[in-house]
Parts: structure tokens; sequence; C-alpha cells
């Protein structure tokens, strides 16, 4: 899944900041990297290293203060509101340690969000279905977050990222809010899922364990790449 044609990801000359008013806080200090596609990348790093920032901006969540992001070939930095978020609802499916689930809808229907806001078709409920039985919720579909375990909605927030076949799927911790045995479950299942999928997956984690299944690992320290890391192919 290694792949060798043009990068999915494109990062250059990354920067962030933050003005408080009286200074400005630099959390990343200008990052150079690509993705191929097909590729498992580990983001990791301590409190406060930029890692979480990071994700942000490459899923279009927030705004590069400099530099550029290139997505699939579209350049996200600089795309209006409502142009960016077709680019998520295409292209990037998101795991949040949260979970981020929406409390009045069912497993079924927080799965096939994502689905409808793209506008499609009726054929999105079957995927919708299959998916959470692949995860192990196919008697579940029909309760709401609050009459699931923890395990349970991140099982849910797992089917739903993948829901409209996204090329890239990023994950903020994934397993953080979960005890050992479910956040093992959730790593299996993660890695089962991408691969049948075919998805570029960025993960941020401070689990050396989790990211020791990465393709690559990366590793920020102070807003900026200290080691850049990419396993030998078996």
């Amino acid at each position: 899944m290694k792949g060798v044609s043009t990068p999915i990801v494109e990062v250059r000359a990354l920067k962030r900041r933050i003005d408080t008013g009286s200074h400005t806080v630099e959390i990343l200090k200008g990052l150079d990297f690509t993705v191929p596609r097909g590729q498992f990348v580990a983001i990791m790093g301590a409190s406060g290293s930029g890692k979480s920032t990071l994700l942000g901006l490459l899923a279009g969540l927030d705004t590069a203060s400099e530099g550029a992001i290139v997505l699939d070939g579209v350049d996200i930095t600089h795309l209006a509101e409502d142009a960016l978020a077709q680019v998520r609802g295409r292209k990037i499916g998101f795991v949040f340690q949260s979970y981020q689930l929406i409390p009045t809808l069912t497993a079924e229907e927080n799965v096939l969000l994502p689905h409808e806001l793209a506008g499609g078709d009726a054929a999105g409920a079957a995927r919708a279905r299959e998916l959470l039985e692949r995860v192990g919720l196919g008697a579940r579909m029909d309760h709401y977050p609050v009459q699931l375990s923890g395990g349970e909605q991140q099982r849910v927030a797992l089917a739903r990222a993948f829901m409209t076949r996204p090329p890239i799927l990023m994950a903020d911790e994934p397993t953080g809010n979960l005890d050992t045995v479910n956040g093992r479950q959730i790593l299996d299942l993660l890695l089962e899922m991408n691969q049948r999928e075919q998805t570029t997956l960025i993960l941020v984690t401070h689990d050396h364990e989790l990211a020791g299944y990465a393709d690559r690992v990366i590793t920020l320290r102070d807003g900026l790449i200290v080691s850049d890391v990419l396993k030998a192919a078996a």
C-alpha cells in the first residue's frame, strides 16, 4: 500500500501562529513533508508539540498562518468555507478522540449523516448498515449515543468516518478515551477497515504501541519535525 505516485498529501512551509494580544505564540514553525497514497502515518510528540494542531490544519478544521496544504491535488489553504466543506466531505474521514456523535441521532443516522450532507442517494442506507455490521453493531443500529458505551460510540464514529469512502482518513487519539480492551478492539477495527478500504491513514497518538503499526512515524517537538522514520518494507 505504499504509493510511489503523486503524494495524496503535500505540506509546504506550514506555520500556525496565535496572537494573544501581548505576544505571538508559534505552534507550528514551518513544516514540510508529503504522504504517498495508501501510507499509514503516525504523528507523535509530547503535549503541546503541535501534533493535534497539524491534524486540524490537514483536515481543514483550522487555517494556516503561512504555507500550503494540498490534499489529493486540491490546495485547501485559501479555500472559502463552502468549498472547503466540499473537499472535507469528498476526501476526508475524521475520527475524534471524543467521538463527536450527534446525541439526537441513532447509530445508523450518525453513520449516514456524511452521505446525506454530500447529497447522497438512497443506497447510502445499505452502506451505513454494512459498516455498522462490520464494526459489530448490527444489533444496535437504532440505539442513540447515550445508550452506547464509549467503545461502541467510537465504533459508530469509525463507521461514520468510512461512510463516503474518503481517500484520506484522519484520527486524533482514537483510543485515548478508552480502556485497554476497548482501545485494542478499536485499533484492530481501524487497521482492518483501513486496509479493506485502501485509505491513506494519518493518525495522531502518544501511544507507541499504536504507532508501531504505522508505515511511518513523524515526531514533532516544539512545532518542528524532529524525526521522520519510514519503516523498511517487510
